[in-house]
């Protein structure tokens, strides 16, 4: 029918900046897309996205808690059905193909107008990819083969190495986030995002590791 209307694309919003997301909630919401949903670093996202299932989530390259690409793992894993739209203030190659390893559809810069956004946002929930031009090369290369991939290769944040050398010492969750003046959810994802990012699930190898690299815990 010529009439009928097309389905409001559904949006989940994650960034750090609260000015960022209601300028974008604003505009999308000008442009009949809806924002069912927003958050401000990786444990809030990760709790309230899967029961919204969006179609597209527009996800901060840069957060406090966790670096985009690792939180963009997460949520595949999450909510698989949702495309996920890398937003940045970093344009360098290096971060549009490490997002795009991750497996995000798309990279738009925050330089870049608005309406450069809503064009990525319609084209990657319809399946399309969207990307900077010229970065086809780079996005077609082979990954590198120093990609980590078993336990030890991976490199750890500061606030990773505090929580890994905590959890190996047998403190709980709990214990971690009084250590560190962080909240208990806040650990928890602290724990599962370092379980996937060594291949590592237990406290034993998280101890092994600990002596492995010769960290040191919080005194």
């Amino acid at each position: 029918m010529t009439g009928e209307k097309e389905k409001k694309i559904r949006v989940f919003l994650i960034d750090d900046h609260p000015i960022v997301r209601e300028g974008v909630r604003s505009y999308l919401a000008s442009r009949s897309i809806a924002v069912v949903g927003e958050a401000s670093d990786a444990p809030e996202a990760l709790r309230k996205v899967r029961s919204l299932a969006p179609d597209v989530i527009v996800l901060d390259v840069n957060l406090p808690s966790m670096a985009g690409w690792e939180l963009a793992r997460l949520l595949r894993r999450l909510v698989p059905k949702s495309r996920i739209l890398a937003f940045s203030i970093n344009s360098s190659e290096e971060y549009v193909v490490r997002m795009a390893r991750c497996g995000v559809r798309g990279y738009v810069t925050k330089d870049q107008p608005t309406s450069e956004l809503f064009e990525a946002i319609k084209h990657v929930a319809r399946g399309g990819l969207h990307f900077p031009d010229g970065m086809t090369d780079a996005l077609l290369a082979p990954a590198s083969k120093s990609s980590p991939s078993r336990p030890g290769s991976a490199v750890l944040t500061g606030r990773e190495r505090e929580v890994v050398a905590l959890l190996a010492e047998g403190l709980s969750n709990k214990d971690v986030a009084a250590k560190l003046g962080i909240s208990v959810r806040t650990a928890e994802t602290h724990r599962q995002h370092l379980s996937h990012k060594l291949n590592i699930h237990t406290i034993a190898g998280l101890t092994k590791y600990i002596i492995r690299h010769r960290l040191s815990s919080l005194k």
